[in-house]
């Protein structure tokens, strides 16, 4: 929101009272928030042309005042005197070696625009108001044009972008210099579609500003094109929407509370509210284990051993016990199969956190790092050394566990069974637990690391060594049977702990395997999108049944018989056909684009739609790689229906989830209508059951958050069908590009915004992601979001808000959810899908 001072407002609605033009145009901006989307696309039309005819030269010595223009900003960080001082710095410091005098190519690094090709532009404009030919400037020419870069009054902005497009200054633009700035700003925005098609939006803008063919247009008209852009309401593909942001800011004001400890208690409160489920699970766990390491720790220091190694083998016996549990833990929540039908079929979801089942995974795994480390400390640097130092009096009651002659040297212990088994466990847990971080798991590492090296930097290596377990577990089963101090089978209790573990993973190996072998999948579909996205569509085995939000697993033998990774599926329950889209982030999916390129090449595969070749319907089918799929399998998103509104929010890739999601709930409201029309033909009063009976969802909110233009390729058909198809209105798309606008450079924008207004004006269609949904620029207001979800529904609204992202942003928005749910009487409940 621009802050004006009283002066300039008084200025500005003097201005107006007095100016048709500015009149008019305040009028269409106040009225347009209660105009249909047509009658306002009609009227910014109409607004342009009445505008549009031959005004007079440009007279510069003239400045007409119009209203604040929020985007139209070359920087907004470093405004004015408190800029001039950091620029004044970096002028110092890029000078010192051209006796004070600035390179126009230092122009854009010393004011501290990001766009050096943006920076060049405006030095030139700037240059030739002062009729400077050269390519340096002194420091008080610098200054000079800081003062007017950095000048708040939006006519002054506006006369410096106009000046940027008038190459020759003559005060008219042509339909050529057009073209070039549109090629500038769509370059720097990274918007390489609008660039290619610069030509025919630079004719389309002076079809619009220069209706009687004179061949350039004014200032004037810019002026009425720019500011129309800005003072758009929100379009979306439902309604247009404007939320008064001072309303919404007064009625979610943040009260103060009284004191400190109330506000900790409050954030206590609200965090055990959005947590309890991993709470007592965790406590439950941290419990049986506390239980289990003292009652062995009791159970040793009653024993005779005791007295020789003291409280060294109590530490160690505690912390085999709790590790015997924790190896038995670990398997469960990896048990796929299991939580799915424990989810689909049971109410435990209501109790037991599913969502959380790999980070309940990554905490156990840490618990038996714990217990590695105590047991080995324990035995290793401790207990070893304590029964080589004993007396043979203090020895001898310990002969019948560890051999009638005592033993001299440490070795012994090393090479027993015992000694081999730990040690060869402890290394193998250390290669996969090492390699199964993020810095490595995520390949974080791998330029930092030397050549040979930065292999173990990747998803492969995470993957094959996270197998070792199968060895460890076999490693564990000898260790536990061959025991110093326990001799009775039945007190040897390691294969107790495994067992039933063991045996269920075991089978859950066996069901992948013998699915992926009986349901075959054929590709009938491959396109290789803009972003390395790979696009698969399959056919659909006979009875394989998921729900929106679910995920499966996905193998190729070409690329490895062995690898299986998860992958959303993009297509909905009511579909013939199954598809996912994988993005190249890694070894294995960099190597299935591969491989499909490989044969896109004799298919003709193209980066954008329509896909390289259907052969659904009997088309010449290419020779494909085979592909088999094993799930599905659930998430927390498969359960979206519970909710009245859902806010679905993905980042980049992290929207294949929540595209089938969209999809799901467009085929449901078909299917409950259709419903209803059969009970008014057939005179029901009961509508038979179905499936549909369980939808609750009667609104959806859809945040695409991308860094480029190029992934709207990826659901562009996909968009463009929800958007037509929803002739209710139910779901609401939103679609953010974040790099074409940057806070401290907000010009290199503004053309881009007047081009969508036009476009979306004339065809109905977006510029940016070529699609009905219109794309707005710069991140979401994420507080913004949840406030409009907020007022837009009434007390006692169940909203699930599911995002798919970065881990950063996870926390922010559930700390929203928490914040709204609190203040307002509409529960939010977060759920994270992992990607």
């Amino acid at each position: 929101m621009t802050m004006t001072s009283d002066t300039e407002e008084e200025n500005s609605s003097d201005i107006t009272a007095h100016n048709p033009v500015m009149e008019n145009v305040g009028g269409a901006v106040g009225s347009s928030v209660r105009e249909n989307p047509e009658t306002r696309q009609n009227g910014l039309m109409n607004e342009i042309k009445r505008f549009a005819g031959k005004p007079a030269r440009l007279d510069r010595s003239k400045s007409t005042t119009g209203q604040a223009l929020r985007g139209l900003k070359f920087i907004s960080k470093a405004d004015g005197a408190d800029g001039w001082t950091a620029v004044e710095e970096r002028f110092e410091t890029i000078t010192k070696t051209t006796e004070g005098l600035l390179i126009r190519s230092k122009f854009g690094e010393c004011i501290g625009m990001k766009s050096k090709d943006f920076a060049l532009v405006l030095f030139d404009a700037l240059a030739r108001r002062k009729h400077m030919t050269g390519d340096v400037i002194d420091k008080e020419m610098l200054k000079e044009f800081w003062e007017q870069i950095s000048d708040q009054n939006f006519d002054s902005r506006l006369m410096i972008f106009f000046d940027m497009m008038d190459k020759d200054g003559d005060g008219r633009l042509t339909e050529d210099e057009v073209r070039q700035i549109i090629n500038l700003s769509s370059s720097t925005n990274n918007l390489s579609a609008i660039q290619k098609r610069s030509a025919g939006y630079a004719a389309m803008i002076m079809e619009e500003l220069d209706p009687h063919k004179t061949g350039y247009i004014m200032v004037d008209n810019l002026k009425i094109l720019l500011m129309q852009a800005e003072t758009l309401p929100e379009i979306t593909n439902s309604e247009e929407r404007r939320q008064p942001v001072e309303k919404i800011t007064k009625k979610f004001n943040d009260t103060p509370y009284p004191s400190p400890s109330r506000t900790m208690y409050r954030r206590l409160r609200f965090f055990v509210l959005d947590s309890w489920q991993r709470i007592w699970v965790i406590a439950l766990w941290l419990t049986i284990t506390a239980i289990l390491f003292t009652y062995k720790y009791i159970q040793y220091k009653n024993r005779a051993v005791y007295e020789v190694l003291g409280h060294c083998v109590c530490f160690a016996k505690g912390s085999a016990e709790t590790l015997k549990l924790n190896m038995a833990l670990v398997l469960l929540p990896v048990c796929r199969n299991t939580i799915t039908w424990l989810r689909n079929k049971t109410r435990f979801g209501v109790l037991v956190p599913f969502d959380d089942n790999i980070n309940f995974h990554k905490v156990i795994a840490v618990g038996i790092t714990i217990g590695v480390g105590i047991h080995s400390i324990a035995h290793l640097a401790c207990d070893f050394p304590r029964l080589i130092a004993a007396t043979p009096e203090e020895y001898k009651p310990l002969g019948k566990y560890f051999g009638e002659e005592q033993p001299k040297r440490y070795s012994h212990f090393v090479k027993s069974t015992e000694g081999i088994t730990g040690l060869l466990m402890v290394l193998l847990m250390a290669i996969a637990f090492t390699l199964a971080l993020p810095w490595f798991r995520r390949g974080k590492l791998e330029k930092k690391l030397p050549k040979p090296l930065k292999k173990l930097a990747s998803f492969n290596a995470f993957w094959y060594t996270h197998h070792l377990f199968i060895v460890v577990y076999i490693l564990l089963i000898v260790h536990g049977y061959y025991l110093y101090l326990t001799k009775e089978w039945y007190k040897k209790t390691t294969w107790m702990y495994l067992a039933v573990p063991i045996a269920l993973y075991a089978c859950e190996r066996l069901i992948r395997a013998f699915r992926s072998s009986i349901r075959m999948v054929k590709v009938v579909n491959a396109a290789v999108y803009p972003g390395n996205v790979l696009t698969l569509k399959m056919s659909r085995p006979k009875h394989f049944k998921y729900k929106s939000g679910q995920y499966m697993f996905v193998n190729c033998p070409k690329v490895s018989p062995f690898e299986w990774h998860p992958f959303s599926i993009t297509s909905a329950p009511h579909d013939g056909y199954l598809s996912v889209h994988i993005k190249s982030v890694g070894d294995w999916t960099n190597a299935i684009k591969e491989v499909f390129s490989e044969c896109g090449k004799m298919s003709q595969v193209m980066s954008k739609p329509p896909p390289v070749r259907d052969t659904s319907h009997g088309a010449n089918n290419p020779d494909y790689p085979k592909i088999m799929i094993d799930g599905p399998y659930g998430t927390s998103a498969q359960d979206y229906k519970k909710y009245d509104v859902i806010l679905l929010i993905g980042l980049g890739i992290g929207a294949t989830r929540m595209i089938s999601i969209i999809k799901d709930i467009v085929n449901n409201m078909y299917a409950m209508e259709n419903a209803q029309l059969r009970q008014m033909e057939n005179g029901l009063k009961h509508v038979p059951q179905d499936k549909t009976e369980n939808f609750k969802t009667k609104r959806a909110y859809f945040y695409w958050v991308t860094r480029e233009q190029g992934p709207y390729d990826w659901f562009m058909d996909i968009m463009n069908e929800i958007a037509a198809r929803d002739v209710n209105k139910i779901i609401e798309l939103h679609n953010y590009c974040t790099n074409v606008f940057e806070e401290d450079d907000g010009a290199r924008s503004a053309l881009i915004r007047m081009l969508q207004s036009i476009a979306y004006a004339k065809s109905g269609k977006d510029i940016v992601s070529e699609t009905r949904v219109m794309s707005h620029f710069a991140r979401p207001n994420l507080e913004h979001v949840y406030r409009k979800v907020a007022m837009d529904h009434p007390a006692g609204t169940n909203v699930g808000v599911f995002y798919c992202g970065t881990p950063l942003l996870a926390k922010e928005l559930r700390r929203l959810a928490l914040k709204f749910t609190h203040k307002t009487k509409i529960r939010f409940s977060f759920h994270n899908e992992n990607l």
